[in-house]
């Protein structure tokens, strides 16, 4: 097991499924916010700054022959983002972070109790992680405007639930039960363009 080095803090930053399976396929075109990966980079950086561990999560599906299928070569990191070499990448084969790695035995062993969730989908992969983590009993922090998603069709046909909900709400019903609610701003990131546009 990779030694996660801290400097005197409790905290790591989890960043979920921020890979190429995402950014390199066409749906990357209706991504809600494909500054994701910038955003991704700049909390990477502010963890590190901080002495606070940083752990990249993957998400595979081996045998698949699809886009998660770690024989096409996508299961990695997204372009412009890096694992230092205290930092490891976990491969999940679930929704949540938790259930198919050892990523809780990894957080037990260096002591960590308080977690900080961004990443891709913010409904799915990275709202059933932060779910998992607070049952756990870590103290969790979901940074909301680093997440990102895609519209979902609803389940009956009749519609399309746009990003702009579905993150709406994630961050009501995680809200004071599972996590708190943060952003980039009130964390005090810098290094991703505030003002650039969303696409």
């Amino acid at each position: 097991m990779r030694e996660i080095r801290m400097r005197g803090t409790r905290r790591a930053l989890l960043v979920i499924d921020v890979q190429d399976s995402f950014r390199l396929h066409r749906s990357w075109e209706d991504i809600s916010d494909p500054r994701i990966v910038e955003k991704a980079a700049a909390l990477a950086r502010h963890a590190r700054t901080a002495g606070e561990a940083v752990i990249w999560i993957l998400h595979a599906e081996p045998g698949s022959g699809d886009r998660f299928d770690p024989a096409h070569g996508l299961v990695r990191l997204a372009g412009g983002l890096g694992a230092e070499e205290s930092e490891p990448v976990v491969v999940k084969s679930s929704h949540n972070a938790f259930t198919t790695t050892h990523l809780q035995r990894l957080l037990t062993a260096q002591g960590i109790t308080d977690l900080r969730i961004c990443g891709i989908r913010t409904e799915q992969c990275v709202e059933t992680t932060t779910r998992v983590a607070g049952d756990l009993g870590y103290r969790a922090e979901l940074v909301i405007d680093a997440t990102a998603t895609h519209p979902l069709p609803l389940h009956d046909g009749t519609g399309t639930l746009a990003p702009d909900a579905l993150i709406a709400r994630t961050a009501a019903v995680l809200s004071g039960r599972f996590a708190a609610i943060v952003t980039l701003e009130q964390l005090g990131v810098e290094g991703w363009n505030a003002s650039g546009p969303a696409s």
